[in-house]
């Protein structure tokens, strides 16, 4: 049970549902999170280093499908925490009575708009979206420079896009532009029309985020939508050939959280779990092994990778209207899954 996908997740849930104790007599703390096999095996094996009466078990899915797992779960909670997912998805689950409050011992090292008000959720990583390419295809010259440059017509039939219906990540890409376009207009036309041009480009909406890289990495497409931290990861630690441009306009720079569920069934493990990830230690241990940008503000620069600071130094953030967001971002994906998806290649 230590990594579930796809059609595993029903198992999954039926074998967490049968009790709170490994069958080697350990508490189970079980942790929903779309932060990859990696990540999260690394984590699993360190807390349980510090605390091995604790067996951590953890679900790999996106943000969104964690949210709407929680939401169906809410009379009898699986999850004890959740580890990862843009705060506007925090928000929501906030907002609907699915989080507990705790409030860890760093909690004054963090920004006001990067926790809870209320502290059901706090800010782990800063994560920028960034436009992602091929490299042994294209040069990074050529590649995109900014988000409208990924509409222009010689791209079309060559771009990837992770489904965004259960991503965060594509979510904030897509919720940005509509946002943009009610700043300008009032009106959120102009970002469908953008999502529209961009469906005309679109190759593939691909299921996952592994099939993502795969086929970016095999030509199947030669651009892409995502987060840096994954496609850097995926450069520096499995030499895949793909890199990535951080758009010249600006990038949303998200933040990612962690939560404590509601009515969880360890909720003093949960406790230990979201102190031990969120610890300093493991923060910078996360920044150098998964390129993650630390959310505290506590954190010596001079102790993050040097990528950090030169990532830093070249990111121009745009703010994401989380209420606005958080209002209406459902609304657009309904529209755009009903009305854009698939369109362009219709035409």
């Amino acid at each position: 049970m230590k990594s579930l996908r796809g059609s595993m997740l029903v198992l999954a849930g039926a074998l967490i549902a049968l009790g709170g104790c490994a069958g080697d007599g350990r508490t189970v703390l079980t942790v929903y999170s779309p932060h990859g096999r990696d990540l999260l095996e690394h984590m699993e094996k360190e807390f349980e280093r510090a605390h091995p009466e604790i067996d951590v078990q953890w679900l790999d899915v996106g943000s969104q499908e964690v949210l709407e797992r929680i939401r169906a779960e809410r009379v009898n909670p699986q999850a004890d925490v959740w580890f990862g997912a843009p705060a506007e998805a925090f928000e929501r689950a906030a907002r609907e009575g699915l989080l507990e409050p705790f409030t860890p011992s760093w909690a004054g090292a963090i920004s006001s708009d990067a926790r809870d008000p209320e502290d059901r959720w706090f800010g782990t990583y800063l994560t920028p979206e960034v436009i992602a390419y091929n490299a042994e295809a294209l040069t990074r010259e050529e590649a995109p420079q900014d988000w409208d440059d990924v509409l222009d017509p010689k791209w079309e039939g060559k771009v990837l896009i992770r489904d965004p219906i259960a991503s965060g990540t594509m979510r904030a890409i897509f919720g940005l532009m509509i946002q943009r376009s009610i700043e300008r207009t009032g009106s959120p036309e102009e970002g469908y029309a953008w999502l529209r041009q961009l469906d005309v480009n679109t190759r593939e909406y691909t299921l996952n985020p592994t099939i993502l890289y795969q086929k970016l990495a095999r030509r199947e497409g030669l651009i892409t939508l995502w987060n840096m931290p994954d496609i850097a990861t995926l450069k520096q630690r499995r030499g895949l050939p793909i890199d990535y441009i951080i758009p010249s306009s600006g990038t949303p720079l998200l933040v990612d959280g962690i939560a404590i569920v509601a009515n969880a069934k360890q909720p003093a493990a949960a406790r230990l779990y979201y102190e031990f990830v969120t610890s300093t230690e493991l923060l910078v241990d996360a920044a150098e092994r998964f390129l993650r940008i630390p959310a505290r503000t506590d954190i010596p620069e001079e102790s993050l990778p040097q990528w950090i600071r030169d990532a830093n130094a070249e990111i121009r953030p745009v703010r994401l209207d989380r209420q606005l967001m958080s209002a209406r971002l459902d609304e657009w994906m309904t529209y755009w899954d009903s009305h854009i998806r698939g369109s362009g290649r219709r035409r």
